[in-house]
């Protein structure tokens, strides 16, 4: 594992949007772990945040022209994520939606630079992989196109089917998903923490029963 993602793994559990105990899911599953990438919810974090999400990308070496932001989560991180960027000295334009269209000043629902090339988008999670089917369309209809998606954590976890939600976006518009962390990573996290590894048993158990192979 990545050093950086060692760290992000620090850092998500020190200000607590990582967490260990018992959590029950939207899909109704017991989860040993819970991740709210929402706490990271002042300056510092977010600064924090944006450059763990440039290092996974450009570890990824996945070649983009520019970064959309789904509304309204991806509006913060693509803003972050650019300016982490862009002090790593790769300048990229980003772009974001709104949820309502806008019809006075200049008008419609995309703000930032113009949709063009290969458009990155950055999101927290894909859960139901909405977010990422509408920013898929906002991208199509402006003549661009989706060449990947960057997220903080994979949960590599199946959904109604034997597919995992990252992969169920791979298979439906051909295009990788890179994420900071994924499930492997928390777990292999835990074998070397003398505080946490006693949630490692639990957090097998969980992989064996829901996760993707």
């Amino acid at each position: 594992m990545s050093d950086f993602r060692k760290e992000f793994i620090k850092f998500a559990i020190s200000r607590h949007v990582l967490c260990f105990g018992e959590f029950k899911t939207k899909a109704g599953r017991m989860s040993p772990y819970f991740f709210n990438a929402g706490l990271f919810n002042d300056g510092d974090s977010l600064r924090k945040l944006g450059q763990f999400y440039a290092k996974a990308i450009q570890a990824a070496e996945l070649p983009f022209d520019m970064l959309f932001g789904p509304a309204y989560k991806g509006i913060p991180l693509v803003s972050a994520i650019a300016i982490a960027l862009a002090e790593s000295g790769h300048n990229f334009p980003f772009c974001f939606n709104r949820k309502e269209v806008k019809d006075h000043g200049e008008g419609g629902n995309l703000v930032g630079a113009p949709l063009a090339g290969r458009v990155l988008i950055v999101d927290d999670v894909i859960s139901a992989g909405t977010s990422v089917r509408e920013s898929v369309n906002h991208i199509h209809a402006s003549g661009a196109t989706p060449c990947g998606v960057g997220i903080a954590l994979d949960r590599m976890e199946r959904g109604n089917g034997a597919l995992s939600a990252t992969q169920e976006v791979h298979h439906a518009y051909g295009i990788q998903v890179i994420s900071i962390v994924n499930l492997d990573d928390i777990m292999n996290y835990l074998r070397d923490s003398e505080d946490l590894g006693h949630n490692l048993r639990a957090m097998q158990n969980y992989r064996e029963r829901y996760g993707i192979g």
